[in-house]
């Protein structure tokens, strides 16, 4: 018995980018196709097998220390982002203040999509969503220095709307215009999950 179950939502990818290796800051350039590796995308500034741990994982494995790369990609949904640009007064945000590395249409409440699922193209190329990405400063700063004055918002607009993280299953291709097929784990949510949270992490949801 499969312990995946695909569902009835497909992923349409309608932007792609990369933040440059070398890149002091996060903001991305957008591509139209990239070739996926065990190692994440060639020239990607968060590709690699391993990473240096960040403050996200900082309860678990002191800052710098070497650990598994589940941050290969950094996804976001349109529809999300249109919300996160309502709230700033803008018309639109741009992917690249962001870092993000891809853009998908068509799966609601995307940010809060359980941890490891699957999105498969029809070329058989597979990511899987490690967890949710928490809004920080860095695309605050990218935003104010394009439009000013609408950057400090960010963190509050983006709350519950910043995507995931996530790292590739299986290699191939991905461009701009190709069909994601969604797969979730098939077991229930954890029944501790709110007892386990700490106050300030039920507010972060």
């Amino acid at each position: 018995m499969s312990s995946i179950k695909k569902t009835a939502f497909t992923a349409t990818i309608t932007w792609l980018g990369r933040v440059e290796t070398g890149d002091t800051g996060i903001r991305s350039v957008p591509l139209q196709h990239i070739d996926a590796t065990y190692e994440g995308f060639f020239g990607e500034k968060h590709a690699g097998l391993t990473r240096p741990s960040c403050v996200r994982v900082k309860q678990m494995h002191p800052e710098g220390t070497d650990i598994r790369n589940a941050r290969q990609f950094s996804i976001l949904s349109e529809e999300e982002l249109a919300l996160i640009a309502a709230d700033l007064g803008l018309e639109s945000v741009d992917p690249c203040w962001l870092g993000a590395t891809m853009i998908v249409s068509g799966i609601p409440d995307f940010t809060h999509i359980p941890p490891s699922t699957r999105l498969q193209t029809a070329a058989g190329t597979a990511l899987v969503i490690d967890m949710h990405n928490q809004p920080c400063q860095y695309p605050a700063m990218e935003i104010e220095t394009d439009r000013p004055g609408h950057g400090k918002g960010f963190i509050a607009a983006a709350r519950g709307r910043r995507g995931v993280t996530a790292w590739v299953e299986r290699t191939g291709p991905l461009a701009v215009g190709d069909t994601m097929d969604v797969y979730v784990p098939d077991q229930r949510p954890w029944l501790r999950l709110d007892a386990a949270l700490s106050p300030k992490a039920r507010v972060m949801r």
